[in-house]
């Protein structure tokens, strides 16, 4: 396992992302947490160097549908909404690391299955 790899355990990336924000974005979003469809995850995936990779991981909630047309435009989304705050995710992740700072880039969304959908973030460490 890489020194990342022990860095970012579970209980670090609910830190750094903690599952209220997802009942955050739907409120802001839709006014109602309920009205969400996906629950939101930070995930660690592994690292290439200072390329450090992670997912935000989209759980489809019981009873409702994860459709894929509606998580392929997320990336634009939410790397401009501020209650997901990637910026502040990559700069949380940057603390973690030891490092000064970091710059984010999202990559597209992948269908893992009818009820799981990631976009691959990658940190690269400053």
């Amino acid at each position: 396992m890489s020194p990342y790899g022990r860095i970012f355990t579970e209980d670090t990336l609910q830190t750094i992302f903690p599952p209220e924000r997802t009942e955050a974005f739907f409120e802001a979003l839709f006014g109602d947490a309920e009205e969400g469809s996906y629950d939101i995850s930070l995930a660690y995936a592994g690292n290439r160097g200072q390329a450090l990779d992670f997912e935000l991981k989209l759980t489809q909630r019981p009873g409702k549908c994860l459709a894929c047309n509606l998580t392929y435009g997320l990336p634009k989304v939410f790397s401009r909404h501020p209650v997901i705050d990637v910026n502040g995710i990559a700069q949380a992740v940057a603390r973690a690391a030891g490092a000064p700072s970091a710059d984010w880039e999202f990559g597209n969304t992948r269908e893992i299955s009818r009820e799981l959908h990631v976009i691959p973030l990658t940190i690269t460490l400053a």
